[in-house]
Formats: structure tokens, C-alpha cells, sequence
């Protein structure tokens, strides 16, 4: 798995640790952080997990698919255990798993697009402002990634054939990625004021190192959030917007899963259903038929 899995894991893990070392002591507080080591871990019951995942669900702290990661992670390290020798059993095997609903990604409307693409912030550089804007136009022209568009380094970048060349893509392929006019223009207009840096990293932040996933973050957000957009305030929400608007514009679903980098087409028809939700919302908003229903 790759190293940000295991992170999220092993934070799984400590936190299933820290709540059962609250249990055994009696600590009123079962939700404060304990430091490990959590010797509880390897005796753990079924009634345990199930409590534990009962308190995360109630807490509405977490979202379903959270949920069934956190249970993924336990099923896991209790598999590991059982292998080892260090357990005859896995406690988590009968824990029923949280249920996912159907949701679909969230994307702008054409209009939201706009309007965050003319969005401006005052008291910023004009590196600053030029590199923001570059990061925008090429979120939606593109549909990287966070972690592609963090990756991308200027030998990536052609801007006579308006290409991007991804090379750190999910599960370590390369693909070609097309931007449009708009977003070579934008980020030749970055290039002209970058400042010089040793890193070939296209995007740069603080101390012309490699832009942070933290930083391209507060970014997108900072400028969705002026826009009038924040609920959707997301760097990735930029990714299902491109996929969206292509299809709603009548691309090839083939030509979208190339673009996106999507192993399999079942996950680039989840678009049709966006599109065929927006209709749907659009036609209830326009058809008086429902609202004169109402009034009666």
C-alpha cells in the first residue's frame, strides 16, 4: 500500500489503542489521545469493536466511508495477529461494516466555474496572484490530482502541444494529460515570475520549495470560499468538475477515462449519473407542475 495508506492505518490503530486504554483505566474521557503503547490492543474482544465503532457512528464525527476504513485497518492488524500466532481469532471478522450510500461527487456548475476562475484576492504578490491563478486554470483544465498536480515539474509541461506529462500518477503510471489555451496561458504568465529555485517543481510555496498539499489546499479553498463556494471547497472538486463539464459538453467517455487516469470505465460513468442528477434538479427547478402541487 502506499505510505499515506499506511499513515492513515497506523492513526486507526492508535486511536482503537488509545480508546481501549481509556476503557481498561476507567478514564472519564474516552476520547482524549493516549500515548501507546497500547497493550489492550492484542486482547481486544468483539464487544469491544463493535462499542468502539457504535461511539465513532454516534459521534457523527465521521462520514460512512471513514467508518469502513477505520474497521478495514482493524480487520487488518487482527488478521496479522492471527497469522502471527498471537491470536486463534479476529474479533472484527462478525462486526458488521458501516452502509455507503450512493453519493456522487461533488462538482461546480459551469456558471461556479466561472465565477471562481474570475475570482480575485487582494494583497498578494504578483507571483502569488500569478501562480493562483495558474493553479486553477490547470485543476480544471486538467483534472490532476492534488498529489499529480504537486508532482508536476517543468520539463512536464509543453506548452507548443498544450500537454501535461503525468508521471507520478495513482498506482505509478504515465499518461498525457491536454489543458487548454487558457491555463498555457496562465502558467507561462507564472513562469515569468517564478521565482528561481534549485527544485524543478512547477508550483513553488514558501521558501521556493515544492508547493505542500497543505498549502495548494488553503489555496483552492481560499478561493472558493471568496467565490461563494464553500461548500464544495476542495482541490479535487475541481477534478470531478472538469469530468462533469466534458461529458455535459458531449465527450467520449473513453477520451474522459484517458484524461482522468481511470483504470476501469465504470468509474468515468459515475459522471453520467452527475449530469443526468443535474437535469433532473434543473427540470424541478424550471416544470411549475410540482410547485402548483404544493400550493394546492
Amino acid at each position: 500500500m502506499s505510505p499515506k495508506t499506511s499513515v492513515a492505518y497506523q492513526r486507526d490503530l492508535e486511536s482503537f489503542g488509545s480508546y481501549l486504554e481509556a476503557v481498561r483505566t476507567g478514564a472519564e474521557d474516552l476520547d482524549a489521545h493516549r500515548a501507546p503503547p497500547y497493550l489492550s490492543l492484542e486482547t481486544a474482544a468483539m464487544r469491544d469493536v463493535i462499542e468502539y465503532m457504535q461511539r465513532l457512528n454516534q459521534s457523527r464525527a465521521y462520514a460512512p466511508r471513514s467508518l469502513k476504513r477505520k474497521l478495514s485497518a482493524l480487520r487488518s492488524f487482527y488478521k496479522f495477529l492471527r497469522f502471527d500466532g498471537r491470536r486463534h481469532d479476529n474479533p472484527t471478522a462478525d462486526v458488521p461494516g458501516p452502509k455507503l450510500g450512493a453519493s456522487l461527487p461533488k462538482a461546480l456548475t459551469m456558471t461556479d466555474a466561472r465565477r471562481l476562475l474570475s475570482t480575485e484576492i487582494a494583497g498578494l504578490t504578483e507571483a502569488q496572484r500569478a501562480r493562483d491563478r495558474a493553479i486553477i486554470e490547470c485543476l480544471y483544465s486538467s483534472g490532476l490530482r492534488r498529489s499529480e498536480l504537486l508532482a508536476l515539474n517543468v520539463a512536464d509541461v509543453d506548452f507548443a502541444e498544450r500537454s501535461l506529462r503525468v508521471v507520478r500518477g495513482k498506482g505509478g503510471k504515465e499518461r498525457f494529460v491536454p489543458v487548454t489555451h487558457a491555463a498555457v496561458d496562465a502558467m507561462t504568465k507564472y513562469l515569468q515570475v517564478r521565482a528561481r529555485a534549485k527544485d524543478d517543481a512547477f508550483f513553488l510555496g514558501r521558501g521556493g520549495e515544492r508547493l505542500s498539499g497543505s498549502g495548494l489546499y488553503k489555496i483552492v479553498r481560499t478561493y472558493m470560499i471568496i467565490a461563494g463556494l464553500e461548500g464544495r471547497a476542495s482541490p479535487h472538486t475541481m477534478r470531478h468538475t472538469l469530468a462533469t463539464h466534458l461529458y455535459e459538453n458531449g465527450a467520449d467517455l473513453m477520451v474522459i477515462k484517458e484524461i482522468m487516469g481511470h483504470e476501469s470505465l465504470a468509474t468515468t460513468q459515475i459522471y453520467t449519473k452527475v449530469a443526468r442528477r443535474r437535469v433532473l434538479e434543473q427540470f424541478d427547478a424550471a416544470h411549475p407542475r410540482d410547485r402548483d402541487a404544493d400550493s394546492e
